[in-house]
């Protein structure tokens, strides 16, 4: 039951998840184009699961509803939603064929973002990325490191099923970070041979992201560190220094 990686418009990834018996699902299809090509002449999923409103993770979702009017559709409570999206917040569950899911409330990236879990998946958008995490375009720095801490405390095998390919690019500004990472150098030298054969980086494991993601090791004493020769008054802040962090991220440039 692993999840597929579609990749769709310029680096998004669309998630599908299908069983042995016909059954599947969709994760936050940007168009429907690579949904459609994927399904060939398969039954109707049997949902379609939104992280947050962003046009490029819900784009596709009025193409797939007039192939599939009576599939269900679910996200978070936010009127910004394709209209009929059923909406679902923290601690609710949501049933698609044989899968059940726990909705996590994982504020940062937008105020309403959720994330869905379970079967050993984390579909979470754009709130954790592999070797990062998503900008702070509605939400404040607390509420993302809210969300982080969250997702962390899952079990290290989850399997992070997150919504872009930036694994390169997040790995550049990590190594920067926390130059003297083992593991870090070694997902870096994977990441890279991936790419180059042609292979999506994701889905990788919430273990590898503990050992090597400077976003969920804000309490590193190499990160702080690094992050306190920028910002001296993060030393003894850990949402200052996570504040700081993205600040950093946002204006590095490779």
């Amino acid at each position: 039951m692993q999840p597929i990686a579609l990749p769709a418009l310029s680096d998004n990834y669309i998630w599908r998840l299908a069983d042995d018996d016909g059954h599947w699902l969709v994760v936050d299809p940007g168009e429907a184009a690579p949904v459609l090509a994927a399904a060939g002449g398969a039954t109707a999923p049997e949902a379609i699961l939104l992280t947050h409103h962003h046009a490029d993770h819900v784009g596709g979702v009025g193409a797939l509803l007039e192939r599939w009017p009576a599939v269900p559709v679910y996200g978070p409570a936010d009127p910004r939603l394709p209209l009929g999206a059923q909406h679902v917040g923290d601690g609710a569950r949501v049933e698609a064929g044989p899968w059940r899911f726990q909705v996590l409330a994982v504020p940062g990236h937008t105020v309403s973002h959720i994330a869905f879990h379970g079967h050993g998946l984390l579909f979470c958008g754009d709130t954790l990325f592999s070797l990062g995490c998503g900008r702070l375009f509605e939400g404040t720095s607390r509420d993302m490191l809210g969300s982080l801490d969250r997702l962390a405390a899952l079990p290290a095998a989850t399997l992070v099923c997150c919504g872009h390919e930036y694994t390169l690019a997040n790995a550049a500004f990590a190594r920067v970070v926390d130059p003297d990472n083992a593991a870090l150098r070694r997902r870096h030298a994977q990441a890279t041979t991936m790419r180059d054969q042609g292979h999506p980086t994701l889905p990788s494991t919430l273990g590898e992201e503990l050992e090597c993601n400077p976003f969920l090791r804000i309490d590193a004493p190499a990160v702080r560190a690094a992050v306190a020769a920028r910002l001296p008054a993060a030393r003894g802040d850990r949402v200052e220094a996570f504040a700081e962090l993205r600040r950093w991220k946002d204006g590095f440039r490779a």
